[in-house]
């Protein structure tokens, strides 16, 4: 599949659209301005959408290239295909390697900062630095806030909710929004990739994989120093349901070279409710 779904939303997403294969998967990626490279990885349950403001405001001076995971968005997921993030990390290399991606500057947030920086710590190479939203990159396992979110997300009565409501994305977006409440038009993008029960699996699978990838974030955790040397900007939302306080000292102690631009009022989803203030950061922080 070459071609957008009529669901798509071109007004409020008039970006063209790319696909490319690789190994059996078929991916869909946004690819607009010039500049360095600024790639933008979603995290659960949205996809490339997350990022029309930050397009529209950094493109004059960034290459922005923001993907679909397989099962989200546009991107389709070949058959067997699990949903974990040590998947998505495998498929996220080959993605960069297949357009041959250099001096990368990677914004994460949510599961992408797990996906995203375990790509970079095998390859440091290929990144010139990061842009952090609220996020995590070491094991839940032995935290009751992450454990709790698990059990009950990732749980059987959740999995009903999902797989029949398409629960996640009408639980997570509205709560996840804090300065504003997204319009008919935008929950609708939101909803309409997970138009089928199968296709709502990858938005369950990513809760459990809070504690059931723990060797994933394991690794992770012990390899972050390899990228701890390179420049970080870190934009937090302050109301986020999911990412604390906590989480955003711990990124502050990691990366060396780190500035911090605060957020006050956003929530999980800082790329719907700061889009203007975090790109005004990346600029400033990139000039500097």
């Amino acid at each position: 599949m070459n071609t957008r779904p009529d669901w798509v939303p071109e007004k409020l997403f008039p970006f063209a659209s790319h696909f490319v294969t690789v190994g059996d998967t078929h991916l869909h990626y946004i690819d607009e301005g010039r500049g360095p490279t600024l790639l933008l990885l979603h995290g659960n349950p949205t996809w490339s959408f997350l990022y029309r403001h930050l397009i529209h405001e950094l493109t004059p001076g960034f290459r922005c290239i923001a993907l679909d995971f397989p099962g989200f968005g546009l991107s389709q997921a070949p058959e067997g295909y699990d949903f974990k993030p040590a998947s998505h990390s495998r498929v996220l290399t080959a993605f960069i390697q297949k357009l041959n991606l250099q001096d990368v500057i990677m914004m994460v947030q949510d599961w992408s900062g797990p996906i995203g920086l375990s790509v970079a710590v095998q390859d440091p190479s290929r990144f010139s630095g990061f842009v952090i939203g609220n996020t995590f990159a070491w094991p839940g396992k032995g935290d009751p806030h992450y454990e709790r979110f698990s059990s009950l997300m990732g749980g059987r009565v959740a999995g009903f909710l999902i797989r029949h409501f398409n629960f996640f994305v009408r639980f997570a977006i509205p709560r996840g929004i804090c300065r504003r409440k997204p319009s008919n038009d935008v929950m609708q993008a939101y909803l309409a990739p997970f138009s089928t029960p199968e296709s709502r699996k990858p938005t369950h699978v990513f809760p459990k994989e809070i504690i059931g990838s723990s060797d994933f974030l394991e690794m992770l955790e012990s390899r972050i120093g390899n990228i701890s040397n390179l420049p970080a900007l870190i934009v937090w939302g302050d109301r986020d349901f999911a990412f604390r306080e906590k989480e955003r000292k711990r990124f502050e102690s990691i990366f060396k070279h780190h500035k911090t631009v605060m957020l006050p009022g956003a929530g999980h989803f800082i790329q719907e409710d700061a889009p203007e203030e975090i790109a005004q950061a990346i600029r400033d922080w990139w000039q500097t």
